[in-house]
């Protein structure tokens, strides 16, 4: 494997490619996320139960497909091929949510947009982890969720461009957000793929394979938290019904991601080190003070230093959390891990969407922000008593 000198040791090319790729692919999808919740709100007259039950339907959908995805590519042998079908798809889709003159046609183009984003991931992850030995498999994710962060970062700039630079009508910016999801299917392409252990048997089925006892832990712990985690458009609702602009609305989602792909490659790195729980609950913690902070406060000022401790949390659990999923499986099993994992976050993110959606129009909308507080609590618990702290990866494997 080609080597990257210094902070970079131990990284291969095929690293930075799917660094790149989800770097161009998050470019896509985030160019529509922050103005989506306003889109559907204000053009399509959609309510907050509609948005929660869109939001958290697509990301299940999505989570629940990289299960199925994870669980065939382990099957076939197959990590490239699955991939790139599944970067195709997500680029497809994008045009079409702009096309939509109801919210039911955008609810379709955006589960068929996240089917895309669920095929692709599992198999995109088992490369990461493939391209590296075990000592670097957290820098490898973090890296990886690094380019996923500063896409999440530029995708909402370019908006912002084009809307207020420009003034290029929302709909185009649909149809624009086609161009990054194929140069990230393009990217894939120069992926090499590595040589396949020996098959295992694996049934594809709505079902978890037979995975280690540790590994289901961990599972419950994440499920824990997983009840709260709602959809982040609620911050981006919370921020719009404190009276900032839509152009304000956006940069400050883009500073949140952009904290996200800054902390990504360190919290990897670090968690090599010092253990993947150990960084993790510290990614826990970081979503429950940004909750308590959203539901306290009606400053912007106030809303903004939140919406910095979220993107502290997302960068730690996007790297981390699959990081830990990939330590405690086989080898051979290791596609289907990440993507049983991905799908128990998405079920409870839909769970949780539903009910944040609920909340926001029946209780309040303050209500939304401290039922996630509080499952983030139930799920810091479950992390210190059903995960092992161990140090690095090597210690994770141990627990099988």
């Amino acid at each position: 494997m080609a080597m990257f000198p210094r902070y970079f040791a131990g990284l291969s090319r095929n690293t930075l490619l799917l660094a790149v790729a989800s770097l161009f692919g998050d470019i896509s999808t985030e160019m529509l996320y922050p103005v989506l919740p306003v889109f559907l709100t204000q053009t399509l007259n959609a309510s907050g139960s509609v948005l929660g039950l869109i939001d958290g339907v697509a990301q299940a959908t999505q989570n629940i497909t990289q299960g199925v995805s994870g669980a065939l590519s382990d099957k076939l042998r197959k990590r490239k091929a699955i991939a790139l079908a599944g970067f195709l798809l997500a680029a497809l889709a994008k045009p079409l949510m702009g096309l939509s003159t109801i919210w039911q046609g955008l609810f379709g183009a955006r589960v068929l947009d996240r089917i895309g984003a669920g095929i692709r991931s599992a198999p995109r992850d088992a490369l990461v982890a493939a391209s590296v030995a075990e000592k670097d498999r957290g820098r490898a994710f973090g890296l990886e969720s690094l380019g996923d962060n500063a896409g999440a970062f530029l995708g909402p700039l370019i908006t912002v461009l084009l809307l207020f630079g420009l003034h290029i009508g929302i709909r185009t910016v649909f149809y624009l957000a086609i161009l990054p999801g194929l140069i990230a299917f393009l990217v894939v392409l120069l992926v090499q793929e590595p040589a396949a252990p020996a098959p295992i048997k694996v049934q594809v089925a709505l079902a978890a394979p037979p995975l280690s006892r540790a590994y289901k832990k961990y599972l419950l712990a994440t499920a824990l938290f997983g009840l709260g985690n709602s959809s982040s458009s609620f911050l981006i609702l919370r921020t719009q019904e404190i009276g900032a602009s839509l152009a304000t609305t956006v940069l400050i989602y883009a500073a949140f991601n952009l904290v996200a792909a800054l902390a990504s490659y360190p919290a990897g790195s670090l968690s090599d080190l010092w253990g993947r729980r150990n960084i993790l609950l510290g990614g826990f913690v970081a979503f429950l003070a940004a909750n308590l902070g959203f539901a306290l406060t009606r400053d912007i000022g106030v809303i903004a230093a939140m919406f910095v401790a979220y993107g502290l949390f997302q960068g730690i659990f996007r790297a981390v959390g699959k990081a830990l999923a990939s330590d405690l499986v086989d080898e051979r099993q290791r596609a289907s891990g990440i993507g049983w994992y991905s799908a128990t976050i998405g079920l409870l993110q839909l769970l949780a969407s539903l009910v944040a959606g609920q909340l926001w129009d029946r209780v309040g909308h303050a209500a939304v922000f401290y039922y996630s507080a509080s499952f983030a609590a139930f799920g810091c618990i479950g992390l210190l008593a059903l995960v092992a702290a161990g140090r690095g990866p090597r210690k994770a494997a141990t627990a099988l």
